[in-house]
């Protein structure tokens, strides 16, 4: 054999598990088809949110959480109802442990560390056993998504010098092959070398061949976010019908081109169907990749209205339920909403993912977080006002609804209509109390000391023009993240259509659903993707490295 061990896919999965089994003192090939200046995938341009439970930052926030609320939460939102959902099951439980237990830890002692402020994301909407986080969850790491990938990407050098990793970009794996049932080996192409920078399209000239064999395959090769014909084949009923227009929130290579291969080599996939796409997404005025888009992740206090300009019902608030809002909006047939909103709410509200949307916090800048607190909106939000194509500023609100109808070239908004929604929203400010679910949900906000800080802006009425200026902005769909994929056992070994474990093959991070091919069910908490692939990368290197 060529090494005992061959990885597909040198993102954070595939770098957790390289580590691994490299201290195990295996030998490990590790492929990519991507130049090296890619290394670390998805996760080096991630905001960096990462999901624990009962943690010291909750703690300190006066935010009370246990593995029996987190799990709670978790079923509410997965909504398990197929057969094939009992591995996910399986690791959903695996991984609340881990959350709540040793997974803090293990970071910490990676010199991986967290900003003090807890976020609260995906808040539901809905019941208490509902989708949704009951507490804040999402612990944002210092340094964003490359200060996560950094140790592993250090430690995989640290092996590549002493011989135990043998790391191979520009080489595309085109077929698993199989002997007896057993899957011990590789062959593809060899790509010309390519300058593109992260996220840049490389080229894909062939300029060679390969063929390698191994005592275990991972495929940790990610999902199909950038593959939009595969994103609409699999589109499922129940979230309208498949949009027409969206834009990228990953590059282009991340097509699901391994999750096929797999396939034909006898993996069974499941959950196709189950997916999680953006419903917040502008057009990148700077972009890195073809139709970048970048998701805001908002606070609670925009209003949400459809391409007509109806205000969505619930569970279509900002930040509370990304899919149900999916819903809502795909069933107007239109691929496209709008936020009303104020100067003094993008101020205090408005964030953007993404670790090179976020140089403070990426760079680990004391004063340059610091500034976010000064008049104004934050630097990178100030540049999509300025720039972004999306954006419509207007000191009235005649002007603002004129500017809608103009970017987008059909009269479908109504100044009356408008004005009527945001007359009536205004009202219920002129008591604390009142019936409007929305200015209760930011009120409720408010009691947690991190949103009333730095995240929920005081409620105001959006037509004073103290407030002002009024601010539109378009939204997109984002595609992003596949929440089905291969189906694996509790060592992330693939099992074949027979649900019978396939000799050699494993699966991590996305490719596998990031975990029992959907440990989402259909829902995710948010900051659980990174972590899926932290988890079912370190849980298969574990297996593999015990062979």
């Amino acid at each position: 054999m060529d090494h005992e061990v061959i990885i597909i896919g040198a993102g954070l999965a595939g770098l957790v598990a390289a580590c691994e089994i490299a201290r195990a003192g295996k030998k490990v090939l590790l492929l990519d088809q991507e130049p090296e200046t890619n290394m670390g995938g998805q996760a080096w341009w991630s905001f960096g949110g990462l999901f624990l439970v009962d943690s010291p930052e909750q703690r300190r926030l006066g935010i009370h959480d246990s593995k029996a609320l987190a799990w709670q939460d978790w079923q509410g939102s997965a909504g398990y109802d197929r057969e094939e959902d009992d591995w996910g099951m399986k690791w959903a439980k695996a991984y609340i442990e881990f959350a709540a237990g040793e997974k803090r830890q293990w970071l910490h002692e990676l010199g991986i560390r967290f900003f003090p402020i807890v976020g609260w994301a995906e808040r539901g909407g809905h019941l208490a056993n509902g989708h949704g986080n009951s507490v804040p969850r999402f612990h944002i790491v210092w340094g964003t998504g490359p200060a996560i990938v950094a140790p592993f990407e250090q430690q995989v050098r640290q092996y590549m010098d002493r011989g135990l990793i043998d790391y191979k970009p520009r080489h595309r794996v085109d077929q698993l092959l199989t002997d007896k049932g057993r899957v011990g080996g590789v062959s593809g192409a060899i790509l010309a070398p390519s300058s593109s920078k992260r996220g840049e399209p490389s080229n894909r000239t062939v300029v060679g061949g390969f063929d390698y064999s191994g005592h275990a395959i991972l495929i940790a090769s990610g999902g199909i976010g950038g593959n939009h014909e595969l994103v609409r084949k699999n589109w499922p009923k129940r979230l309208g019908k498949a949009p027409q227009k969206m834009i990228s929130g990953v590059p282009a290579h991340v097509d699901g081109r391994m999750l096929a291969i797999a396939e034909q080599a006898g993996g069974r996939i499941v959950n196709r169907d189950r997916m999680w796409h953006y419903t917040e997404g502008i057009h990148n005025w700077n972009s890195i990749w073809d139709n970048h888009g970048i998701r805001i992740l908002p606070g609670p206090s925009s209003m949400w209205f459809d391409a007509k300009g109806k205000r969505f019902p619930l569970p279509g608030l900002p930040g509370f339920d990304t899919l149900g809002t999916l819903e809502l909006i795909q069933s107007t047939g239109y691929d496209y909403s709008w936020f009303i909103l104020t100067q003094s709410i993008i101020e205090k509200e408005f964030a953007l993912s993404g670790s090179e949307q976020n140089p403070d916090l990426t760079d680990k800048s004391i004063a340059k977080i610091l500034k976010r607190v000064l008049p104004g909106p934050p630097e990178r939000i100030q540049s999509f006002l300025d720039h972004g194509e999306d954006f419509i500023i207007k000191h009235s609100l005649e002007e603002l609804v004129n500017g809608m109808n103009e970017l987008t070239g059909e009269d479908l908004i109504n100044l009356d209509d408008i004005r009527t929604q945001i007359e009536a929203r205004d009202r219920d400010l002129e008591n604390s109390f009142g019936k409007d679910l929305q200015l209760a949900a930011i009120r409720s906000s408010r009691k947690f000391i991190g949103d009333k800080l730095i995240r929920v802006a005081k409620p105001h009425k959006l037509l004073d023009p103290k407030n002002g200026p009024l601010i539109a902005v378009r939204l997109h769909i984002v595609s992003r993240k596949t929440l089905g994929g291969l189906q694996t056992d509790l060592n992330g070994q693939v099992l074949d259509m027979n649900q019978q474990l396939i000799p050699g093959l494993y699966a991590a991070g996305e490719a596998s659903g990031f975990g029992g091919g959907g440990i989402h069910g259909y829902r995710s908490l948010e900051g659980t993707f990174l972590g899926g692939c932290l988890f079912t990368g370190r849980t298969a290197g574990h297996a593999i490295s015990k062979l």
